[in-house]
């Protein structure tokens, strides 16, 4: 039985506005923390041209294959395992790097690598792109109350995770040699960061 997440089903319809148009130009992206791998298989069919790398950690290979296998795209190779906090990540070749919902997920420490993990994997690539989908706060602040009831469910159920402050992200984006280009309004008070690599 395939996994289901019913909020892959309700953003992925947004997020693809986003993606069509900053991955306009890319030709390979890896996806990290796939999930259920529902919208590895939304967006590849949407975006044919684009090949669709899904990761997550071992354990959630299982369902991303189910997806993968029924819809059987030509655009979809087969998961691969990758932990954010394990380097060096397995060599793939992307131009792009998308990630939904995971960032509240990890803790800081894995947030920390995702960044350095996104900044060495785009490093030596001509206008690298990564999105980063999910809930930010804007100077400490939440953006609405949903956030902050979601940000202390969260956090009673790990107080490694939690909604991350935008700043703190982009700071280490930008130590990791990316550079802030969009921040989209999503619904559910969900944001669509990008950011780019160096401009050769």
């Amino acid at each position: 039985m395939k996994p289901i997440s019913t909020s892959c089903e309700r953003n992925r319809a947004p997020i693809l506005q986003v993606l069509r148009e900053h991955f306009a130009g890319r030709r390979r992206v890896l996806e990290i923390g796939s999930g259920t791998g529902q919208h590895a298989v939304y967006f590849a069919a949407a975006m044919p041209h684009l090949t669709w790398q899904a990761s997550d950690l071992e354990d959630n290979l299982s369902g991303i294959r189910a997806w993968l296998e029924e819809a059987d795209l030509p655009n979809t190779p087969a998961p691969l395992a990758l932990d954010v906090t394990r380097s060096p990540w397995p060599a793939v070749a992307a131009d792009a790097i998308f990630t939904a919902n995971t960032l509240h997920i990890m803790g800081w420490d894995a947030v920390e690598a995702f960044f350095r993990g996104a900044g060495a994997a785009l490093a030596d690539v001509r206008e690298g792109v990564l999105v980063v989908y999910g809930p930010f706060n804007y100077g400490g602040a939440y953006t609405s109350d949903s956030n902050r009831d979601f940000d202390a469910w969260l956090q009673a159920r790990d107080p490694r995770s939690g909604i991350r402050d935008l700043e703190a992200v982009d700071a280490l984006a930008a130590a990791a040699g990316l550079r802030r280009v969009a921040d989209v309004g999503m619904p559910a008070n969900n944001r669509c960061l990008v950011w780019r690599a160096k401009e050769w």
